[in-house]
């Protein structure tokens, strides 16, 4: 078995390509000790850090009703309902469908709280703290302190008790599109404040070296990334289609500040060479982001998308190269 940990970028609906490339991942021989995921790489990352076989993975993406994920509120009609939940709750859609989903495939596998993918490693980095010693990160932005939070790692800064957090809930979380889905609400373990959660594709949609070394000891194994976001002109409607209501300018110039913020910082991070060298990039042009209904034939050609793209990734990889070409290089 080859050990990698492993980086999923968000995507929404072009997240199928995700699929495809850790299905080719498990099907050479991967595993993964730890998993990192954002807003629809969060979902995969959770099953993974689970202990999902490549079969289990496979059973429980082909369970996922994807028509159900724009989830109406009540009066639950077209257009009227996003509107009403718009402006009610910030979001058109309520999320209960993907949180339950996920939620109810991790009890298969005896999993609810993050207490359940607690780590114990003696070989890991030597600088790591024991908030870190999880299987699972997922990316959420709050918006309350304008803030990245890696998710169980930073729930000490709102007094909560990483292991007590539920999993489902940080997936949730982290595929809050904004004004597509309802943001998440937490509260301070202390003094009960609130903090807003939103999708933590606007502050760090593929944080591939999240598990890198730390402590100057040679990584042990690579950590690998999957991208299904390219790179596009800014307010590109494949990114962020929005909601499907008349868009008047105000919401256009939010599309557009919304772009900026998810491609641009990982549009410069991945001109560096060794960013692009560990990183598996997916053809997901057929799909927008909120695609849900999207028909199957299509959803299949993105996953296979993905397979080919981990295929041809495979082919040219090295990993001691790699180490010698880029461990400690400045621009990485």
């Amino acid at each position: 078995m080859e050990k990698a940990d492993l980086v999923l970028e968000g995507g929404g609906v072009k997240g199928l390509g995700l699929v495809g490339a850790v299905l080719r991942l498990m099907q050479k021989g991967y595993v993964f000790p730890r998993v990192a995921g954002t807003s629809a790489g969060a979902i995969v990352a959770a099953f993974l850090a689970a202990g999902a076989t490549r079969d289990d993975l496979a059973d429980i993406m082909s369970r996922l009703e994807y028509p159900r994920v724009p989830d109406r509120a009540r009066p639950k009609i077209p257009g009227i309902s996003e509107g009403i939940s718009l402006f009610r709750k910030s979001g058109a859609y309520e999320g209960d469908y993907i949180h339950d989903f996920v939620a109810t495939e991790l009890a298969r596998f005896d999993v609810t709280t993050f207490h359940d993918l607690r780590r114990t490693d003696q070989g890991d980095d030597k600088k790591q703290k024991s908030f870190q010693r999880y299987k699972l990160v997922v990316m959420a932005t709050d918006v309350t302190k304008g803030r990245l939070l890696r998710l169980p790692w930073d729930y000490e800064l709102l007094n909560l008790d990483p292991d007590k957090q539920s999993v489902a809930e940080a997936v949730r979380a982290s595929i809050s599109i904004p004004l597509f889905f309802e943001p998440v609400t937490i509260r301070d373990g202390d003094t009960g404040a609130p903090t807003t959660l939103v999708d933590g594709g606007i502050l760090s949609n593929f944080p591939i070296e999240i598990f890198d070394r730390t402590d100057g000891d040679d990584p042990r194994w690579p950590t690998l990334g999957v991208k299904v976001i390219p790179a596009l002109p800014v307010g590109s409607p494949e990114l962020f289609p929005g909601i499907k209501l008349p868009a008047p300018a105000p919401f256009r110039l939010l599309e557009r500040v919304l772009a900026t913020a998810i491609v641009g910082n990982d549009q410069t991070y991945l001109d560096r060479p060794c960013v692009k060298r560990r990183a598996i990039q997916v053809d997901t042009h057929a799909v927008g982001i909120v695609d849900f209904d999207a028909p199957p034939a299509t959803r299949e050609a993105i996953v296979a998308n993905g397979d080919d793209a981990a295929r041809k990734f495979l082919d040219d990889w090295n990993w001691e190269l790699f180490k010698k070409d880029c461990r400690g290089v400045d621009d990485e």
